[in-house]
């Protein structure tokens, strides 16, 4: 088992990690920017170090400084959480480098999946099926791209080979804006991700985003969790999760679930990983892998009842997977709302001093968050502050479970988004389920609509 671990992160998800490491009785250093220095889990950890200033990029992003923490404090390995470095190969390289176990994939894999043209490639030849598209990144001749426009047939969308989290995309409706928005794409996937290889998909109009989640050893061994939905949606941003996703049947997620596993296989994974598809019709299309833990991780462990960050710890220290495809029972439903500090109307992010906070309890709630009264919430790094999810026999009792968790959760000080999830808790689209990406988007444009007197 690993003696001690770099937390190479801040907020709920570095604590979640802690308490993962102190079950299993390992020993923990928390690495910090100095905004962060009253966090939760650094009085927690059993050392901590202080890595820079507020800037992400000063620290968080500081690999030299990350690397140093590692070996001043005689840790093992560094666990990168999720944002960040976490599904940086460079980074995962040069750990490995010096000495230390990184707890997720090679840097290898990291990288082919990082690069969604060469991961669509890998994908396809895995089996696992695909949105139709270019099969390639896109030349400068106007007429072949023209030709694989026509093709594919209009819409399609344009996407940056090294883009992510909803950056780098623009959606082409006709021929005549094909050209443009080409170049346009390529500029700025250059400008944001140092790489302008663009490539073309058909665009799905009304998809729904259900993913798999995995776990492999690296050792030849892989095992599928079922799905989640994460189609409620702003700006590409997740908002709610739940799982299993509705409407999705159990031949459906085993058929899907196996593609996912041969393919951890194929191209050697190890670590907890996520395969995003998006579902129309029926149909699974392969979008992208992220190789880390997901935010949305806690609603799989609800309704399967394992650890994923415990089983990432296992696996790094060289352990086989113990959890075999059968020992895998889906049980009830579970919902995950993200609190985020910010305005529920104009989403201006709400940072600042949190004077009262309360959590919500009871039957299958459960909360998880870095936030505590007298917390001084930063303007340095992402709004979420925490994230709230709930478990129940079935879905109707999860949403129920969720109007109520949401009515007791106090937060006091700062803006929340908690009045728009219980907006969507209370809507009637969401509770039939199965709404898709576009659906969150749409009805909070009607609202405001309705609201100032539009239509």
């Amino acid at each position: 088992m690993l003696d001690k671990v770099v937390i190479a992160n801040r907020g709920e998800i570095a604590l979640r990690v802690l308490r993962a490491c102190h079950t299993l009785g390992i020993k923990t250093v928390a690495v910090h920017s100095t905004a962060d220095r009253n966090l939760k889990h650094v009085g927690m950890a059993d050392e901590s170090i202080c890595i820079g200033p507020p800037a992400a990029a000063e620290s968080y992003l500081n690999i030299p400084r990350i690397i140093a923490a590692a070996e001043v404090t005689d840790a093992q390995a560094i666990h990168p959480g999720y944002g960040f470095l976490s599904e940086n190969a460079d980074f995962a390289e040069r750990v490995e480098k010096s000495g230390f176990i990184f707890i997720g994939p090679t840097a290898d894999v990291i990288r082919l999946m990082g690069d969604k043209v060469e991961a669509i490639r890998a994908m396809k030849a895995a089996g696992v099926p695909c949105v139709p598209g270019s099969g390639g990144p896109l030349g400068d001749d106007i007429a072949t791209n023209t030709k694989i426009a026509r093709e594919i047939g209009y819409p399609v969308i344009i996407k940056a080979a090294g883009g992510g989290g909803g950056r780098g995309m623009r959606v082409v409706h006709t021929e005549a804006h094909l050209s443009n928005a080409i170049q346009m794409t390529k500029s700025e996937a250059k400008a944001a991700f140092g790489n302008g290889e663009v490539y073309m998909e058909k665009f799905l109009e009304n998809p729904r985003h259900v993913e798999i989640q995995v776990l492999a050893d690296g050792q030849g061994n892989a095992i599928h969790l079922g799905e989640r939905d994460c189609s409620m949606q702003r700006r590409h941003q997740k908002v709610v999760e739940e799982a299993p996703a509705p409407g999705i049947t159990p031949e459906q997620r085993a058929e899907i679930g196996k593609v996912c596993v041969e393919a951890c296989k194929r191209i050697g994974y190890r670590g907890a990983g996520t395969f995003e598809f998006l579902y129309e019709n029926g149909r699974f299309y392969f979008i992208e892998m992220n190789t880390r833990i997901q935010v949305e991780h806690p609603v799989t462990e609800l309704i399967t009842g394992v650890d994923l960050v415990r089983e990432q710890l296992l696996i790094a220290a060289g352990e086989k997977l113990t959890i075999r495809q059968e020992d895998i029972v889906l049980d009830g439903h579970a919902i995950e709302c993200r609190i985020n500090a910010e305005d529920p109307d104009t989403f201006m992010p709400s940072p600042g001093l949190v004077k009262r906070f309360e959590c919500p309890g009871g039957p299958g709630v459960r909360v998880d968050t870095h936030v505590y009264d007298g917390y001084r919430i930063p303007p340095n790094y992402d709004s979420m502050i925490g994230k709230l999810i709930v478990h129940g026999r079935d879905r109707a009792t999860a949403i129920a479970r969720m109007r109520i968790a949401l009515s007791e959760m106090v937060v006091e000080g700062i803006k929340t988004n908690v009045p728009l999830q219980q907006r969507i808790m209370a809507d009637g689209g969401f509770q039939a389920g199965g709404q898709n990406i576009h659906y969150l988007e749409k009805r909070m444009a009607e609202a405001k609509e309705k609201a100032i007197g539009i239509g």
